[in-house]
């Protein structure tokens, strides 16, 4: 056990659901560790999410791609701070490189059964057993254990701020609320068609009486407009936001409808109730952990699992219907938060 003011530091470089996943770690190790100092080293563009962690000490952005000079002082900055350990929560070999020359008197990763890259397992010292649990936030809580954290409870201690962006949300809808439709995914394997969702926020509409927001990111403006167009009036795209506005316009909704994606998991970490809608990754792994929350799958049927694009020239998650989102949005906001 460390005696007197530890010191640790955090590796999750991305990406943005991922980072969502591993806050409950940082939460449990601030828990077991009230006085420590507590850093992450994260891509810089995630640097706004995680200033809306409480108990963080600092987000230290890193980019290995980028400019050779910063990315050194960055290195002799890790090192200066000598960190009594240093976690590994990504289990690549890059995020493995750079757990290791933060120069910590201790380093922890996942053992090598379970690394996507398993060269990454020399790089590091404590290699805890992740138990038998497939979601990724209790193996990341499983891998505070070597540092005396025993409280595996999953918590979000997020600080939302208002934005503009979501107070224009709100405003627009009204008390009575909306639903946040969000169709986009960096991998296109997680797609589902535009026009589903449409008429998901069509049915939504007519039958709760709830009007949809569609969320949209860089190169997904198209997308939005597709959605709206194929919901007979029921939905509109969301005026542009930035990732921090994410937060504060899913932490109103009423609900969220989306597939395995970064604004899924803001949604769940904030207490929005969700239907997740999963095709090539596993719900039991990535998808929401709250009681009520509804995942519909065909993760099981999938022959591309956790790859970008579909080899069989289909996505397996266009298997799901309408009527299936529909209901399961119906069930989800009938049984409440």
């Amino acid at each position: 056990m460390i005696a007197h003011a530890p010191r640790f530091l955090i590796v999750r470089l991305g990406s943005l659901g991922d980072i969502i996943h591993a806050i409950p770690a940082a939460a449990a190790l601030r828990a077991r560790h009230p006085g420590a100092r507590i850093d992450w080293l994260v891509e810089p563009k995630y640097v706004p999410v995680l200033q809306l962690v409480e108990g963080l000490n600092e987000a230290i952005p890193i980019d290995p791609r980028g400019n050779i000079r910063a990315f050194v002082r960055t290195l002799r900055r890790l090192r200066r701070a000598k960190y009594d350990a240093a976690v590994d929560l990504q289990g690549l070999l890059k995020s493995a490189v750079l757990t290791a020359m933060a120069g910590a008197r201790r380093t922890i990763g996942l053992p090598r059964e379970h690394l996507r890259e398993p060269l990454a397992r020399m790089f590091y010292r404590d290699t805890p057993d992740p138990g038998r649990d497939p979601h990724v936030i209790r193996k990341n809580l499983m891998l505070m254990r070597p540092l005396g954290v025993q409280e595996l409870r999953i918590t979000f201690p997020l600080e939302v701020p208002r934005t503009l962006p979501a107070d224009t949300v709100a405003a627009n809808f009204g008390t009575e609320g909306y639903v946040a439709i969000n169709p986009g995914a960096a991998w296109p394997n997680k797609r589902w068609p535009p026009d589903r969702f449409g008429a998901v926020a069509a049915a939504v509409r007519d039958r709760v009486g709830l009007r949809s927001v569609v969320l949209w990111g860089p190169g997904e403006e198209q997308v939005a407009s597709l959605v709206a167009a194929a919901s007979r009036g029921a939905a509109v795209p969301c005026p542009p936001t930035g990732i921090v506005d994410l937060f504060a316009i899913a932490k109103r909704a009423r609900l969220m409808v989306s597939g395995d994606t970064g604004p899924l998991h803001i949604a769940a970490a904030v207490g929005t109730p969700v239907v997740a809608l999963f095709g090539p990754t596993f719900a039991e792994r990535n998808g929401p952990w709250a009681p009520g929350d509804l995942s519909i799958s065909r993760a099981q049927r999938c022959a591309c699992h956790y790859e970008r694009t579909c080899r069989l020239g289909q996505a397996c998650i266009e298997d799901i219907g309408v009527e299936e989102v529909v209901s399961a949005a119906e069930s989800r906001l009938g049984a409440g938060d």
